[in-house]
């Protein structure tokens, strides 16, 4: 037996989560990427042999990536110097077009082994990376989320194979491929959430020698990390504020794991010192940012927050309706997901604005039955939406849904203050990027949303109605009011 130690340490769903925070009766610095940077050039220099791998979401969430359209992002992640990342969604909000020119700007390998150019069966990036570090061979792999398809539904040249099942396919032919070149390690970089990352693991055969998932999207904070079916699976969270940390002693011999432990890191000043070089870097794209977002847009009674995606919040209840007003209509579904910060307010700048709303598209207004509507709330609302992996949604006033968990069914719905008619007409409004995915999203197709008639865009732009609402209303305030309740 030849035993190496070695590090891991990774990260997920960084968000463009650049810049610390005060926080705390102390005054802690916490997180950032200064710190971050801090820290992993000290664990290079305490220990020998070290791999940095991010599991994809790198970009989108800050002002400051979504001023450079995630060149900014890049540019940092090239001095933080990762030894690989996975494509996770938002990689891709840019467009495709934009993402294969970042992965040019990128000094850093970029993996994905699911996703093809169609018609000629060719992966569309590197689908894997071998880091070689004190003799050892780690091999890793990148597998997206299925949320990818839901950016490329309209793109006939790309497919992606995202079923865990076909997943699993690609993994076993990569390591098929290379099982002969003796790999010391196998590590998946998955971007598909901590609960698929579990059926992943379990789909895996034995011999084909994978031994990790470092994972992300699901934004899972662990105590410890899951083993299944002989497969280390973990996860760090969300953001710069924590770091995953493995430590590992490899057999060379055996190409076999035989010691591990791991902890999650927190990223603050007592654990190191802020890389000061980085920090002025990102303070360049700052300085631009601030004086073009510094403006404020209005001011609200309190700070709303938004701080889970998965139930009613008063920020998404602002939001609903503030478009409700504008749409005209009996319902409008607001995806959590695209409220990208956990509290707003009271003041507002451009800047705020900007980062807690990233993504602009069409509204758009269909007539549908109460039927449907049931349909609707009963998909979104059930358990299995609620896990972190789901897409899930805020409503404005004048609904009231009900779900029963104990029953698994939806007990009661209301618009308007009454009990939705299942034979009755209503109009309800939904951002476009759900109309193209409305089957997996709302458990109801497009062609059964259009089958009352011709659906009608409301608003090019979801950023410019909700700007002009806030900008033309002062001291605003929501509640949660029991528009969404689960029993």
């Amino acid at each position: 037996m030849k035993p190496v130690k070695l590090t891991i340490l990774h990260s997920n769903d960084m968000h463009g989560d650049f810049l610390s925070e005060v926080r705390g009766g102390e005054g802690k610095l916490i997180g950032g990427l200064a710190l971050l940077s801090g820290y992993i050039r000290r664990v290079r220099r305490e220990v020998d042999h070290v791999l940095y791998a991010i599991s994809g979401d790198m970009v989108q969430g800050s002002i400051i990536d979504s001023e450079y359209r995630g060149i900014s992002t890049i540019e940092i992640m090239n001095y933080l110097a990762p030894d690989v990342v996975s494509l996770g969604n938002h990689e891709f909000d840019y467009g495709l077009p934009h993402l294969l020119f970042l992965e040019k700007v990128a000094s850093f390998p970029i993996v994905n082994a699911n996703l093809y150019l169609r018609p000629y069966q060719r992966r569309l990036m590197k689908p894997y990376h071998i880091a070689r570090v004190a003799g050892l061979d780690v091999l890793f792999i990148g597998i997206i989320t299925d949320k990818i398809l839901s950016d490329l539904s309209r793109d006939e040249q790309v497919a992606s194979f995202i079923s865990l099942e076909e997943a699993s396919v690609e993994v076993g032919r990569i390591t098929n491929a290379y099982k002969n070149d003796d790999i010391d390690l196998t590590v998946l970089l998955t971007h598909i959430g901590f609960e698929s990352d579990l059926e992943l693991a379990q789909l895996l055969q034995p011999e084909w020698g994978v031994d990790m998932i470092l994972g992300g999207h699901s934004h899972t904070m662990l105590e410890r990390p899951a083993e299944v079916n002989g497969v280390l699976i973990a996860q760090a969270g969300v953001g710069t504020d924590q770091v995953g940390r493995f430590d590992l002693v490899i057999d060379d011999d055996a190409n076999a794991i035989v010691e591990w432990s791991w902890r999650l890191v927190p990223i603050d000043e007592a654990i190191a010192e802020p890389d000061r070089e980085l920090r002025d870097y990102i303070d360049s794209f700052k300085a631009v940012v601030d004086r073009k977002y510094g403006a404020m847009l209005c001011k609200f009674q309190e700070a709303l927050s938004h701080g889970t995606r998965t139930e009613e919040t008063p920020l998404g209840n602002l939001v609903a309706d503030a478009l409700v007003e504008r749409a005209e209509a009996d319902l409008v579904l607001v995806g959590s997901g695209s409220i990208r910060a956990k509290s707003l307010g009271p003041v507002v700048t451009l800047g705020d604005f900007a980062a807690c709303f990233p993504f602009d598209e069409s509204l758009v207004r269909f007539t549908v039955t109460g039927r449907d509507l049931l349909r609707i709330f009963a998909h979104i609302m059930r358990p299995e939406n609620r896990t972190g992996e789901g897409e899930c949604y805020q409503v404005n006033c004048g609904i009231c849904a009900v779900y029963r968990d104990s029953d698994h069914q939806l007990a009661s719905l209301d618009v308007r203050g009454e009990p939705a008619d299942a034979d009755g007409l209503y109009t309800v409004v939904i951002p476009s990027y759900h109309v193209r995915n409305a089957q997996d999203f709302l458990g109801i197709t497009p062609e059964e949303l259009e089958a009352r008639g011709r659906p009608k865009v409301v608003a090019t732009s979801f950023q410019d109605v909700l700007r002009e609402f806030l900008q033309g209303h002062q001291n605003l305030t929501s509640r949660v009011e029991g528009r969404l309740v689960y029993l």
